[in-house]
């Protein structure tokens, strides 16, 4: 008997489904969408999408002015972006946050002098993308003979700075033969990490698979550069088969196999994989079911007579009543489906429901041999549909909506499509210790972490999953178009005696606690508190730690800046003690501006003690005598307010 096997990680990746799911809510909206190339490698997807009134175009010149153009997953290189700011055009960036990650190193190291070499497929619309941020400083090599090729043509490469990427669905094995050729220990030499994770998982899990399996089904579209080089790997290890859906499954010559391996590039939806793992069972099951003999005398008195508890049905509706309905199974039992069987909803009538001629499926409850009656449910069958649309969610991670029914013991419970679902408390959402009174009665999403496989229809939920996955593709979204000098409005999360946490959207940023004032604090709840709103912007990056430093302190707010405009030497003033030294006493001028009294400038005389002629809380008038710009010092005078009044009275006896 034949096996099939699904890979773990095959179809669709982080990146695919975020800029699939961008296409699709901009249509949902009535959006005029036009895709700067068919957004996926996969043509079942980009044909839905054009039914649906996506446009594909192949150039910026081809956009409408009132379309918004989704750049691809690939991305696409600087001009690109500043032709369709000339267009005018509104635009949603869904290149994959791991490639912005290549065009951040590419265009940072063209910027530094390095050349950057490209580990990839020059036609493939991602490394062209990647060219566009290189200003041109770039080599692209396909594997390992390549680049040895390049090195030997230009043997000056090797006194360069030099950058190594790798396209993100290069292969694995490759890239490991391309290491080798490049020179070890030059510190001139950067090798950067920059194949996708997912790439990497998929890969390793297609030929561990391929390695047990007889034949190896690899689904996905023909230009789709990640599927050719699943179809290279397993075709390493076994018989291997590049289709991209399950029509082509007939006109395959499948030899004779045991085990049947099944992967999918990461532009292949889910349901596309179902129906290949689907086609295949029923075609093993088939060939096997042709081998056996069959006893047509015996099929023949099991159709006719034996039904058996459980089993699924089909029944002809043949008589309505207000209490139940009457079925023909085409057998001689006569069947029965009683209200309660029929519906859950208690206001709802069989006639509601049904209508005589209707076929509906049914599960069998009690078989009455001797009476000629079957009594059945179609209420287990839509709970069924509904376990299986649960178990279906669970593998492909669907997020699901229903509304909170209960609130029970460590959680909360909800009825979806006749599944009971449990949320516990730590899957809520919620803070620790928070009342989940809060969720009763509202609509919530959710996703499937775990289902009772005993045939009791439950399955346990978990909200904070959904937001976790929200907050992800936040943080994606912001590393893909995050650049130092940026401004955000975020709120204050939370506050140490460093610093200020704020969140951008799903990510959270630091504002150190000498960015907050201009004035030195002791604490940033001097300026702040949780709850705020703030204007920031980026001070610095740093996604491999997933670090970012803010800024709010702003130029025009800058008290030095304020005095430098307003002051000058010779200008009187009004200013605060502040503090006293040995040597002279410090007065507050504007608010975070001090200048310092020098002793010898508190008074026309020789003074022994500061304190003696001023103390902490005076308002004195005070001359300024000196602005040090550099230093950002100012010296201010008392004694020159007296020398000045002498001299006045001085010019008044002369005269």
């Amino acid at each position: 008997m034949s096996k099939v096997t699904v890979a773990e990680s095959a179809g669709f990746c982080f990146g695919v489904d975020r800029a699939v799911k961008m296409v699709y809510n901009e249509l949902e909206n009535n959006t005029k969408v036009a895709t700067l190339g068919p957004i996926i490698h996969n043509q079942d997807v980009v044909n839905d999408m054009k039914e649906k009134g996506a446009r594909v175009v192949e150039s910026v010149d081809e956009l409408m002015p009132d379309e918004t153009v989704v750049i691809r997953s690939h991305g696409v290189g600087r001009s690109v972006y500043d032709r369709i700011r000339e267009k005018g055009c509104r635009m949603l960036d869904a290149t994959c946050p791991f490639v912005a990650k290549i065009h951040r190193i590419a265009a940072e190291k063209s910027e530094e002098g390095y050349m950057i070499l490209i580990a990839g497929d020059v036609d493939h619309p991602e490394v062209q993308g990647i060219i566009g941020h290189c200003e041109q400083n770039c080599v692209v090599f396909r594997d390992n003979v390549e680049l040895k090729h390049v090195f030997e043509k230009n043997g000056n490469f090797l006194k360069k700075k030099l950058a190594f990427v790798a396209q993100t669905t290069y292969n694995i094995i490759e890239w490991e033969e391309c290491l080798k050729v490049i020179p070890k220990g030059n510190p001139d030499i950067v090798i950067f990490d920059t194949i996708c994770s997912a790439t990497d998982t998929r890969q390793s899990d297609a030929a561990e698979l391929a390695k047990s399996s007889d034949v190896m089904l690899v689904v996905g579209g023909k230009h789709s550069s990640n599927t050719v080089k699943l179809y290279e790997v397993c075709s390493r290890y076994c018989k291997t088969y590049h289709i991209e859906n399950s029509d082509e499954l007939s006109s395959l010559m499948l030899p004779c196999a045991g085990k049947i391996g099944i992967t999918a590039g990461a532009s292949t939806p889910a349901y596309i994989i179902k129906e290949v793992q689907t086609t295949m069972t029923e075609n093993v099951n088939l060939t096997a079911n042709q081998d056996e003999e069959i006893d047509f005398a015996e099929a023949l008195d099991q159709s006719f007579k034996k039904i058996h508890t459980g089993e699924k049905v089909k029944g002809i509706v043949v008589g309505i009543d207000n209490a139940e309905i009457t079925v023909d199974l085409g057998t001689k039992h006569t069947g029965y489906v009683k209200l309660e069987d029929l519906t859950d909803d208690a206001a709802k009538k069989p006639s509601d429901l049904v209508a005589v001629g209707d076929e509906i499926d049914l599960i069998v409850i009690k078989v009455n041999d001797g009476e000629g009656t079957v009594a059945l449910s179609k209420r287990k069958v839509d709970e069924q549909a509904g376990y299986d649309t649960v178990v279906k969610a669970k593998e492909e991670g669907t997020v699901l909506e229903g509304t909170v029914s209960r609130i029970v013991n460590k959680g909360v419970t909800l009825n979806y499509m006749g599944v009971r679902v449990f949320i516990p408390a730590s899957q809520s959402g919620l803070p620790r210790g928070a009342e989940l009174d809060q969720l009763n009665k509202q609509k919530v999403q959710f996703k499937i972490i775990e289902v009772d496989e005993g045939g009791k229809k439950r399955a346990v939920g978990s909200i904070k999953a959904v937001d976790a996955a929200k907050k992800e593709e936040a943080r994606a979204a912001f590393w893909a178009g995050a650049e130092i000098g940026k401004t955000y409005v975020g709120k204050v999360k939370s506050l140490t005696s460093f610093g200020a946490f704020v969140d951008l959207g799903g990510i959270d940023g630091m504002v150190h606690i000498s960015e907050l004032s201009w004035k030195r604090i002791k604490h940033p709840n001097e300026v702040v508190s949780v709850g705020d709103t703030l204007e920031v912007y980026i001070k610095d990056l740093n996604a491999e730690e997933n670090r970012i430093s803010l800024g709010f302190k702003k130029a025009e707010d800058n008290p030095w800046e304020i005095f430098m405009s307003n002051y000058s030497i010779g200008d009187v003033v009004k200013a605060t003690i502040v503090s006293i030294t040995s040597f002279g006493a410090f007065a507050q001028i504007i608010d975070g501006v001090d200048g310092l009294i020098h002793i010898s400038q508190l008074a026309d005389k020789k003074v022994e003690n500061v304190k003696d002629i001023v103390s902490v809380g005076d308002v004195v008038d005070v001359k300024i005598i000196d602005i040090d710009s550099d230093s950002k010092r100012i010296s201010i005078s008392m004694r020159a307010l007296d020398e000045d009044a002498a001299d006045d009275e001085e010019y008044d006896d002369e005269d």
